[in-house]
């Protein structure tokens, strides 16, 4: 192999329905219930991780490090 030749980057494979960026129901429920208690800065940063793909207690606990309430 010559120097300085870089091999082919690999394509990501397209994202299935489940990995799109849509909250569920359940998802939006919780978060609504759950924003009784905590600032619209608090529930906007979990909106934004549960989206990424965390699960609402990881997004919950991850907000409230860096946040609070």
């Amino acid at each position: 192999m010559a120097y300085g030749t870089k091999p082919p980057m690999k394509k990501k494979p397209p994202m299935k329905k489940k990995e799109s960026k849509m909250l569920t129901k359940r998802q939006l429920t919780t978060l609504e219930k759950h924003s009784e208690h905590h600032t619209k800065k608090h529930m906007n940063m979990m909106k934004r991780l549960m989206k990424e793909g965390m699960t609402f207690t990881e997004a919950h606990k991850k907000t409230m490090k860096k946040i609070g309430k």
